[in-house]
């Protein structure tokens, strides 16, 4: 990784609304250089993709979020971002634990649980991203979740030992900045190579819902846009969803 500037911002919060939220009411204030962060024990309003919410215990995880200023970077191709993020929590995870995979788009999981999550918003100037703000919660040493999360599972759980929040965070800058490096030099062919390698239930026929029904496909790609491409079992259709149109069904 290359050394980040010094005068980048490291913020730490005993509790926010939302990481995401603090960094980028930051980015209009002042501008901090690439590579600031906000860090907080607690999010009264953490959130996924797409509105969806995000819960953490007070304490026990690694809740924060990340500034970069992808320069030259077309904004519909913005979804190398979410690549590049995923992988890098998949390659820090991979050092505790076996079965680490990423759920389209940007979901990480161990076997078939969720144990974090990714929230990637873009500042747009023109066609190019001028700036991003990327917010990660990752489950680390919560042991009791809440019963009406589906499918939650914590870094603690799958190993039986605490975790130290800090070497991860900076396992997984190490990780963010040397696939970012990738980018910035041109292997964006590479990064999503890798990330298909690395997709959850890839390779193989498995049941999917949209709003037609179920109906059993296997990943075909996944586009520069994000879009997933699924192959049909049945009438060997393809078909591309955007994300919330189509689900993994168990």
């Amino acid at each position: 990784m290359e050394k980040l500037s010094n005068e980048r911002r490291i913020i730490r919060l005993e509790e926010t609304d939302s990481t995401n939220r603090y960094l980028k009411q930051l980015v209009r204030e002042e501008r901090p250089e690439e590579g600031s962060l906000v860090i907080a024990d607690y999010q009264t309003e953490g959130r996924g993709q797409m509105g969806n919410s995000w819960y953490s215990g007070r304490g026990d995880n690694l809740l924060f979020s990340l500034l970069i200023y992808p320069r030259q970077l077309p904004a519909n191709e913005s979804f190398i971002l979410s690549r590049v993020t995923s992988l890098a929590l998949k390659n820090l995870l991979d050092s505790f634990t076996d079965d680490i995979r990423i759920k389209w788009p940007n979901d990480i999981y161990w076997k078939d649980k969720k144990i974090a999550g990714i929230l990637i918003e873009n500042d747009i100037q023109g066609k190019e991203i001028d700036n991003t703000v990327i917010g990660i919660g990752l489950n680390v040493n919560q042991q009791i979740f809440p019963v009406d999360l589906a499918n939650p599972v914590s870094l603690r759980q799958i190993t039986g030992i605490q975790h130290n929040r800090e070497h991860l965070l900076e396992l997984f800058m190490r990780e963010f900045f040397l696939l970012y490096r990738d980018l910035q030099e041109g292997l964006k062919m590479d990064i999503e190579d890798e990330y298909m390698l690395d997709l959850y239930r890839v390779n193989d026929y498995y049941w999917f819902e949209d709003c037609k029904g179920r109906f059993k496909a296997k990943i075909e790609t996944v586009l520069s846009s994000g879009h997933l491409v699924l192959r049909t079992l049945d009438s060997d259709e393809e078909r591309r969803y955007a994300f919330k149109e189509v689900s993994f069904m168990n």
